[in-house]
């Protein structure tokens, strides 16, 4: 498309042409369809900006003006009492017209328009006072589009769609052919503003009949969407009506109206019809229910549960260990680390080392990527709902076309948050010190009630022990050190567990919003991408219509 966007600004460039500015617009729609929309649909748009880049490229002095008809309408009789002068051949044989034959008038050579338009039969009729009204005018006189030479009805196809302006020259007897009619006029309904249609022969009608046939052409035209089109009765042998039809071809030539009127009904057409495939609604929105189960069924498959439990039994080993009797608590030392398991390990003094490697949570298993695929297709179904079959496709597409990375992404982040484990409450550390005094008590209580068995046993003068409260100092502080120890050690276990899910709860939470990005980067983004190719298709189009 590097090319049509070069001509389509070279164009504007050429006093910012309106119809040169819609091209443009139908060239980024088309562009931006591309692998989203029919192909067949945007290649008849690709089709339309080269044309038109084509065609405002050449000399905007000529005006192209395609006779054509079918086989023994008259149309190259039309062609030479048009012309005045006698240049395409007339004969009883047909097809007569095999080859396009093209006539300029004036000054300025058409050779250019004419090669563009791949013409060789020309001829360039220099300036005289007698053909003054027919300065830039090149006349083409077309192959009959019902030859049974397949080349000859190609040959007219192509031109029919390059040519600035179209005269059918059609005959009383065939004039309401269905095939000139669903292949050729219908097709052209939006081309009204550039097409004269002409009754040929019609000296072989009787006067009488002669009104009414051409009403009920126009009757015809009408219900092929050409109300409004010119319909001239003419006979070429006679030269009947050739004055009216040279003068309405001749003003049109003098307007130069007919490239631009030709190229914006073409830009018209493909956008209108660009524009059904496309649709003008808005698209739908990302629901709160449909992103919170996405997050959900996202944060399943990543182990989040097991994490959250694996957090609430990290930091409940970790308070058992600071609040613990002491006596016992190193016994859970000897347990791992539930998130060491999970290599989401804890360094020394818990801090934690994260983006060490992958963790240790299980992969997704099938049930959990069903949930995966059935809260994506949700999210997608929801936003693509109102929009055309291609577009909600193109979002659907775009909703799975990253979940290969799922795995690694879903690793990334969980390994990737902070837990929020590694911070070490105040209250562990004086429970931790309280704990390493009832210790001292207890020991100290022993030792002292053990010195003084050991004096007893060995008949050695035993001194007397100092009471407080009724109770001997060292079984006091035996008391002391024993259930206060355990006494913290029970608090400290109540305490911890209430600590510990409150942990866990945070750490689902952190999780969550590292998942709630894993899918914004997964699946809504690319979904965000389709919506914004599509908000500028509709804005293009929107250009390229008005």
């Amino acid at each position: 498309m590097t090319s049509l966007v070069h001509g389509a600004k070279r164009l504007v460039g050429r006093g910012g042409s309106p119809v040169g500015e819609r091209l443009t617009a139908l060239e980024t729609a088309a562009a931006t369809a591309r692998g989203r929309l029919d192909d067949d649909v945007v290649d008849r748009a690709e089709n339309v900006v080269r044309r038109g880049a084509g065609r405002l490229a050449l000399s905007g002095d000529h005006t192209v003006v395609a006779l054509a008809g079918a086989t023994g309408s008259g149309k190259s009789s039309t062609f030479n009492a048009l012309s005045g002068v006698p240049i395409a051949a007339v004969s009883v044989r047909r097809p007569t017209t095999s080859a396009t034959t093209g006539v300029a008038w004036g000054e300025d050579d058409a050779a250019e328009v004419l090669d563009w338009l791949g013409v060789q039969r020309r001829h360039q009729v220099p300036p005289s006072p007698e053909a003054a009204d027919l300065d830039g005018l090149v006349l083409l006189d077309l192959p009959d589009h019902d030859s049974t030479e397949v080349a000859h009805h190609l040959e007219v196809d192509r031109l029919v769609q390059l040519v600035d302006m179209l005269v059918w020259v059609l005959d009383p007897q065939k004039y309401a052919d269905a095939a000139l009619h669903q292949r050729y006029l219908r097709p052209l309904a939006s081309h009204k503003d550039v097409m004269i249609v002409v009754l040929n022969h019609i000296d072989e009608v009787a006067p009488a009949d002669r009104g009414p046939m051409v009403k009920d052409l126009e009757k015809l035209l009408a219900d092929d969407g050409l109300a409004g089109v010119p319909v001239l009765a003419t006979s070429a042998k006679h030269g009947d009506g050739i004055a009216e039809l040279r003068a309405l071809v001749t003003r049109r030539v003098r307007e130069k109206k007919a490239v631009a009127a030709r190229l914006a009904a073409d830009v018209t057409s493909v956008a209108q019809e660009l524009q059904r495939e496309n649709g003008t609604v808005d698209p739908g929105q990302v629901q709160r229910a449909d992103k919170a189960e996405l997050v959900d069924a996202f944060a399943d498959a990543a182990g989040v549960p097991t994490v959250t439990r694996a957090v609430q039994r990290s930091v409940a080993r970790r308070g058992s260990q600071h609040t613990g009797w002491l006596v016992t608590s190193w016994l859970t030392k000897l347990k791992p680390d539930p998130l060491r398991r999970l290599h989401l390990d804890m360094g020394e003094e818990g801090k934690q080392l994260t983006g060490l490697g992958r963790a240790s949570v299980p992969e997704p298993t099938r049930v959990q990527r069903a949930r995966v695929d059935g809260a994506v297709r949700s999210v997608a179904g929801g936003i693509g709902s109102q929009l055309t079959p291609p577009w909600a496709d193109a979002v659907r597409r775009a909703s799975v076309s990253r979940l290969d990375d799922l795995n690694d992404a879903l690793d990334r982040a969980v390994v990737g948050t902070d837990l929020g484990v590694s911070r070490t409450p105040l209250w562990w550390r004086i429970a931790k010190l309280l704990q390493v005094l009832f210790a001292l008590c207890l020991l100290g209580g022993l030792l002292w009630l053990a010195a003084l068995a050991v004096l007893g046993y060995l008949q050695m003068p035993t001194p007397d022990a100092p009471e407080e409260y009724g109770l001997p100092l060292p079984t006091l502080l035996l008391l002391l050190g024993l259930v206060g120890g355990l006494a913290l050690a029970f608090i400290g276990r109540f305490v911890n567990g209430l600590v510990a899910k409150s942990r866990a709860r945070s750490a689902d939470r952190r999780l969550r919003a590292a998942i709630s990005g894993v899918t914004d980067e997964l699946v809504l983004a690319p979904i965000d991408a389709e919506l914004s190719a599509y908000a500028e298709v509709r804005r293009a189009l929107a250009a390229a219509l008005r």
